[in-house]
């Protein structure tokens, strides 16, 4: 087994011994000349042999110090070599960083800044899973996942990404037209309504809403249950029936009039999305730059 220090000094001997001179080898890997020559006794003398001649003017390698030399010094280098590589890598951002993000965020935070992240850094390779599936971001092999505050492990760190979500049940005027609207949430339970299930999940997601500084669900019924919020979206258009979406993604057809918003009085907002990622003492430089490119695009919330 190799002494913990004898890298060090080993180091020091061929640097000694390149140059013929302690001052010149002292300053080459800087350190004093008295250092360097107590490294080199303690050397020695865990060797048992003299590796160096030294007089007040010169200093000559012995034999021993040659044969060490020469089976030492290309080992020396490579791994001086290798080293040096380490530290160029630990300070360039490069690498692949696997995220895991639901698929309204990835829209919202994470394609915004691929152009600049191909441009400005192409050692770095995102490998992107875009998944609503709640997963164990650790046991599942990700350096980091967006998704929203409920569903984040208690032990990883999390950055709030953006303002608040409000879900919102709509309609198309011809569902409410031959159906009429619910006066209250539990009035949903008479109408037919869109389900959507979470990935992996055995039950549709129970409709949330908010009443008297409470939280409450309803477990809604209808002919169609899907995990694609999309085809939500199209069904509930087709007039198919009741839906209940993400405010901000049905704006565009509420304002056309093409969907209707229902009880909006217990529809409130509530923390939207987090990056989130395990705590680390040293994080990778590729890791640092996308969470840091991902934030840089998020417009700050008002304090």
């Amino acid at each position: 087994m190799i002494h913990p220090s004898e890298f060090g000094a080993l180091r020091a001997f061929a640097a000694v011994a390149e140059h013929r001179s302690f001052s010149r080898a002292a300053e080459q890997l800087g350190v004093s000349p008295s250092a360097l020559s107590q490294l080199i006794r303690g050397l020695e003398a865990r060797l048992g042999i003299r590796l160096l001649h030294r007089t007040t003017r010169s200093v000559a390698v012995t034999e021993a110090g040659d044969t060490l030399l020469a089976e030492v010094g290309p080992a020396i280098d490579s791994l001086t070599g290798a080293l040096a590589q380490a530290r160029s890598a630990a300070r360039r951002p490069a690498g692949t960083v696997r995220l895991h993000c639901f698929h309204a965020a990835a829209d919202s935070f994470v394609v915004p800044m691929l152009p600049k992240l191909a441009h400005d850094f192409p050692d770095i390779t995102l490998d992107l899973t875009v998944d609503d599936t709640v997963v164990d971001l650790v046991g599942s092999g990700f350096d980091a996942g967006i998704r929203i505050g409920e569903v984040i492990e208690r032990d990883l760190v999390a950055v709030r990404l953006g303002g608040d979500i409000r879900q919102l049940a709509v309609a198309a005027p011809a569902y409410l037209a031959a159906h009429g609207a619910p006066d209250t949430p539990r009035d949903l339970l008479e109408h037919r309504c869109i389900r959507w299930r979470w990935p992996g999940q055995p039950q549709p997601y129970a409709w949330e809403f908010f009443d008297q500084g409470r939280w409450f669900s309803v477990a809604v019924t209808g002919p169609l249950i899907t995990s694609s919020r999309a085809v939500m979206m199209k069904a509930a258009l087709a007039g198919i029936g009741i839906a209940f979406l993400k405010e901000e993604s049905v704006a565009e057809e509420v304002a056309r009039g093409a969907l209707t918003p229902l009880l909006e009085t217990w529809s409130v907002p509530f923390p939207g999305y987090y990056l989130c990622y395990p705590q680390q003492r040293q994080m990778a430089p590729a890791l640092r730059t996308v969470i840091d490119l991902i934030r840089s695009n998020v417009t700050p919330l008002p304090r």
